[in-house]
């Protein structure tokens, strides 16, 4: 089977992230295409033997991506094609139909209440993502919580099919050399109580909560690692704390690979580093981060995580969900370090959510999507011209185009 994946962008987040791990264990010939923003990881994808094909729209509504893109995948000839992310599941689904291509499956990586992929939902969004789902053959959910969210979109529930994220749980296993190299190089005592969180560092992610609650507790470090645009902002809020030397912004972290020497500790060993996880948004479609931080065996404080919150307690033991305000996060770290927390063992919810498995769930998916394009008559009416303009009031999330890094190897359209 060929299947062409197409993805709003590859900067360092969970759905490019997950995308890669899934890329190395499907059983079928892949290729890539981002839309915008090659990123980091477009370079390590194509390391693996994957073809990108960097597209190069300029704007949400840079329509000329839509032929550019149809041509493409009538160019590749894949049996189906996956799209990932808001703008490349509206684009693509439209796309691959004009290329006479109807196995189209679409994943939500990011899909809250109120907001998809950081940005506020509008009447406008939702219209336009129903109407283009309509072209598709099926949408996966990475959580029983994002499937929910898209029955009451109006999608179909035979169209919904729930495929979790995964991970490589091994790779995040406590480490304690790992632990007392990353300690040392950061300066960091020995004994010191460390606090540790992971994600982009935008507004709804809620990170000055985080910041601003470990900036009440004297002696108490905090290794962040992220990017994004409220960077600044935390590193002021914690200059205004006086606590400048304590808040640790390490920037963005693979998660996949072993980082070059200089380039700072990797996710593995920045759990291993610390004390307690803390992931503060009070809105997560699935809350890969928190897997993570307890397959590393840490307690984990968070504000919303799917991946535990849809399972019995026993399943995770060392998760808690707090308050979303700073009070309630300082008194459960300050608890918590009152207790001198020691690693637990690694809980059951981590061995539900292996990479492995989801590949195979994902692939199981793929073949019904064939089938179901197989029984539609080939004289079915075919989608309509291109859209000449986008619904009054709808924004696409819009993640800055990057250029190409000098030499990069992607072919671009």
């Amino acid at each position: 089977m060929k299947v062409l994946h197409v993805i709003t962008g590859l900067e360092v987040g969970g759905a490019a992230l997950q995308l890669r791990l899934l890329l190395r264990r499907l059983p079928a010939h892949c290729e890539v295409v981002t839309l915008t923003n090659p990123g980091p990881l477009a370079e390590a994808i194509e390391a693996d033997g994957v073809r990108v094909t960097h597209l190069g729209m300029t704007g949400n509504r840079d329509l000329s991506a839509l032929p550019r893109l149809a041509g493409l995948i009538r160019d590749v000839g894949p049996d189906l094609v996956h799209t990932h992310l808001y703008r490349a599941c509206v684009y693509g689904r439209i796309a691959a139909r004009l290329a006479g291509v109807r196995a189209v499956v679409a994943t939500e990586h990011s899909l809250g209440d109120a907001v998809i992929e950081g940005r506020r939902l509008t009447r406008g969004v939702r219209a336009l993502y129903r109407a283009t789902e309509r072209l598709g053959s099926a949408t996966v959910a990475v959580s029983d919580t994002v499937a929910a969210r898209l029955r009451r979109w109006g999608v179909p529930e035979r169209r919904i099919h729930v495929v979790p994220n995964g991970i490589e749980a091994h790779r995040f296993a406590y480490d304690p050399a790992a632990r007392a190299a990353v300690r040392a190089r950061l300066g960091l005592p020995v004994d010191a109580f460390v606090v540790g969180g992971a994600g982009r560092l935008v507004p709804g992610k809620r990170f000055d909560v985080l910041v601003r609650a470990v900036t009440q507790l004297p002696g108490v470090h905090l290794l962040l690692a992220g990017d994004g645009p409220e960077r600044e902002l935390l590193r002021r809020t914690a200059g205004q704390f006086g606590s400048g030397d304590r808040i640790h912004l390490l920037g963005a972290r693979s998660g996949v690979d072993r980082p070059a020497a200089g380039d700072g500790p990797d996710i593995p060993g920045l759990l291993s580093a610390i004390d307690v996880f803390v992931s503060p948004s009070p809105d997560e479609a699935f809350g890969l981060a928190t897997l993570e931080a307890l397959a590393a065996g840490l307690h984990v404080l968070h504000g919303s995580c799917p991946v535990v919150d849809e399972l019995p307690d026993d399943q995770a033991p060392g998760a808690r969900r707090f308050g979303h305000g700073v009070h309630e996060l300082t008194a459960a770290l300050r608890e918590l370090r009152r207790t001198e927390v020691v690693r637990l063992p690694v809980p059951p919810v981590v061995r539900r959510y292996d990479i492995d498995r989801s590949a195979q769930e994902l692939m199981a998916v793929y073949e019904e999507a064939r089938a179901a394009a197989r029984r539609t008559r080939p004289g079915a009416a075919p989608a309509g011209p291109p859209p000449q303009g986008l619904p009054p009031g709808v924004s696409l999330p819009d993640p800055s185009p990057a250029p190409l890094p000098d030499g990069h190897s992607l072919s671009q359209r």
